[in-house]
């Protein structure tokens, strides 16, 4: 039987004791601040981008795995007795890093190299991540492993309200007059992710009613069966540990926490954004 590694990059945003505890491995994403490049999850925290963005006036850029740390995790891999690595990696819509980390798959030999495209982010993608270490932990092949995390995908959804519109601006997402229009009028837009890259579904105007519409499709979902559900904030530990009560005592049958966007993510949507991501338990 094939001893299978699972390994994800630091989208996910799993916490480190999580990562340890279930045997996954982490390849970083990077964040830049000028002239400082800073690995997230290792080198910097969640709290100290937001901190660092509120003190700079340029906003900061990401930028993918170096295509020699996947190598390198491989060997290292494939050195501890692993036959086979899964990697799960943001979507390739929005990311290099998929790309990447299959061309690093192929520089290998000792180790056999499966790289699963989650067409998401964040601890959504973790939901992947973390299904993987349960199945591979009990035994599973590769090949029923991935054709699993598949058909996961049926089954998972996820919103994101941005808070400030400046930087999906600057990402392309929106051109300069829905820029003006929409802050003037305070227009909160709905993201989702679909063929793999973030796209509004909705645009409403203020926080509430974003939010609102989020909570309503997540209801949909939750009175059919029971959830996985992740609130996921930028630096809000608050207002998502108040909703995610709430949810506890709406759904009491399904399986509720909290995460964060972090660094690299959260470059892209900006501090005060929200948003829910579950799947079918």
């Amino acid at each position: 039987m094939s001893k299978i590694a699972i390994i994800t990059d630091s989208t996910a945003y799993i916490p480190k004791e999580t990562r340890e505890a279930k045997n996954i491995s982490m390849v970083p994403l990077n964040v830049v601040f000028g002239e400082e490049a800073y690995k997230e999850e290792q080198e910097i925290t969640a709290e100290q981008f937001y901190e660092e963005m509120k003190a700079k006036e340029d906003l900061p850029t990401t930028s993918q795995p170096a295509i020699g740390l996947f190598e390198e995790k491989y060997q290292e891999l494939a050195k501890e007795g692993y036959d086979e690595a899964i990697v799960i990696t943001l979507s390739s819509g929005i990311s290099g890093t998929f790309q990447t980390a299959v061309a690093a798959g192929n520089m290998v030999d000792d180790i056999k190299v499966h790289v699963f495209d989650s067409e998401i982010s964040c601890m959504v993608q973790g939901f992947f991540v973390l299904k993987a270490a349960e199945l591979a932990a009990a035994g599973e092949t590769s090949e029923s492993i991935l054709k699993k995390l598949d058909e996961m995908k049926a089954n998972t959804r996820a919103y994101f309200m941005a808070d400030d519109l400046s930087h999906l601006h600057r990402g392309g997402r929106l051109n300069g007059a829905q820029l003006i229009v929409g802050s003037l009028l305070q227009i909160k837009p709905v993201l989702h992710f679909e063929n793999k890259v973030i796209v509004p579904y909705e645009k409403v105007r203020t926080e509430k009613k974003a939010m609102g519409k989020i909570l309503s499709m997540l209801d949909e979902d939750a009175k059919k069966h029971p959830l996985k559900i992740t609130v996921i904030h930028a630096n809000r530990q608050d207002k998502a540990d108040l909703l995610a009560t709430d949810l506890r005592d709406q759904y009491p049958d399904s399986q509720i926490d909290v995460s964060y966007f972090g660094p690299v993510i959260g470059t892209h949507l900006g501090e005060g954004s929200m948003g829910i991501g579950w799947v079918k338990l």
